[in-house]
């Protein structure tokens, strides 16, 4: 794990990180740099437009809040983007004149490609485009990302460290992004609707709501962790649940009548393909 006195850029410096946008993911990714160690609360600034989320920001007690986004930029060697896609090049236009070669910028804003960014901050900044997913909020995330063609291979390491204090990092060529969207983007609604229908077929089958969602969601938490544990296949790590003629086995049988693997596989492409689309638009 990083340390705060440890963690430097490229060059040398110690790390200051700015946050454009103080809204919920900043806050989440500002608490989970402090608590891994990453960074100190004071070596963590933000601004942000909107009087809630300054509040809420200062009182995650993770970093400063300063007045405006020159602010940020005056202190900070990784500047984070976090702000809305709607106001994004309105901030873009005001960072350009303010930004050096030194700074990275990591962008988290959603639909934005590399090739625009650069072009609105120009061909010489070094810029990291990053694709996160709700579960960051509880330290549990799973981050795709590029890098832009002044970025640099430190510059790489540098993000998946600090995206790795909310959870799983991947670096992917940017065309892959789509496919990040579709899978881990997306993917939480779509283990919260397998906890929901877990959930309710734990009530059919006379279990108290209350307990059903918690063993149902537990379930799926405690799956996961084996797989990430264990390195197996899923394929083996249910085979290894299915014994012969028992229960699971026929709850399996029933879920393939369903069809419930290829309408998983359905629902990533089809996200797939709108993130395709608007990204286009």
């Amino acid at each position: 794990m990083s340390t705060a006195s440890s963690t430097r850029t490229q060059s040398g410096a110690v790390i200051e990180i700015g946050f454009i946008g103080a809204g919920r993911m900043a806050t989440a990714l500002a608490r989970g740099l402090v608590q891994s160690g990453f960074a100190s609360a004071d070596r963590i600034v933000a601004s942000d437009v909107e009087p809630a989320a300054r509040t809420a920001f200062e009182e995650a007690a993770c970093g400063e809040i300063v007045a405006d986004n020159a602010a940020v930029v005056a202190r900070a060697n990784v500047i984070v983007l976090a702000v809305k896609p709607q106001s994004l090049r309105s901030v873009l236009g005001e960072l350009r004149p303010l930004l050096k070669p030194s700074q990275l910028v990591i962008s988290i804003a959603a639909g934005m490609p590399l090739a625009t960014l650069s072009s609105m901050l120009g061909e010489q900044a070094r810029i990291v485009r990053v694709m996160p997913n709700t579960p960051c909020l509880v330290g549990q995330g799973a981050s795709g990302f590029s890098i832009g063609a002044a970025a640099t291979p430190a510059d790489a390491a540098l993000t998946k460290s600090l995206l790795e204090t909310v959870g799983l990092a991947v670096q992917v060529p940017e065309p892959l992004l789509d496919a990040v969207t579709g899978l881990s983007g997306s993917g939480p609604a779509y283990a919260f609707q397998m906890i929901e229908a877990l959930s309710d077929g734990g009530v059919a089958a006379g279990l108290p709501r209350d307990v059903a969602m918690r063993l149902a969601a537990q379930t799926l938490l405690g799956a996961a962790q084996m797989v990430l544990t264990t390195g197996q296949h899923p394929g083996a790590l249910k085979d290894a649940v299915a014994s012969p003629g028992g229960t699971t086995i026929a709850g399996l049988h029933e879920l393939e009548r369903g069809g419930l693997r290829g309408v998983l596989m359905n629902a990533v492409m089809a996200a797939t393909r709108r993130s395709q689309e608007l990204g286009r638009s």
